[in-house]
């Protein structure tokens, strides 16, 4: 599947999961999707807020691959790492996917093990 595939399906969810009241919070500059690139894994990810904590939804998926869904509930400065291993003559990736300031942060990070 490809990243543009992967990215609408994404998109559709959280348009399609995301209730009325939190529409026009999106609307206003409120949660936006925010781009994974783990090498040969890619995605997307965004979040709503609920009760002052972030859902965050990452869907991710290889080239021909399954999408893979991951759901987290972020507090303020809680982050979680999304990660490949090593195959083959693949190189490992990691990313942070972090609450910080109000908003969701998504950045590579060094891979730990």
């Amino acid at each position: 599947m490809s990243f543009r595939k992967v990215a609408f399906a994404a998109a559709a969810v959280a348009l399609a999961s995301i209730g009325s009241a939190s529409i026009s919070s999106a609307w206003a500059g409120g949660p936006r999707a925010h781009k994974i690139d783990l090498g040969a894994v890619n995605g997307v990810a965004y979040y709503t807020e609920e009760a002052g904590r972030f859902h965050v939804v990452a869907t991710v998926a290889q080239q021909e691959g399954q999408p893979i869904r991951v759901e987290t509930v972020l507090a303020p400065g809680q982050s979680f790492v999304l990660s490949t291993a090593k195959q083959g003559d693949t190189v490992p990736a990691s990313v942070e996917l972090s609450r910080e300031a109000g908003d969701l942060m998504v950045r590579a990070v060094p891979v730990t093990n």
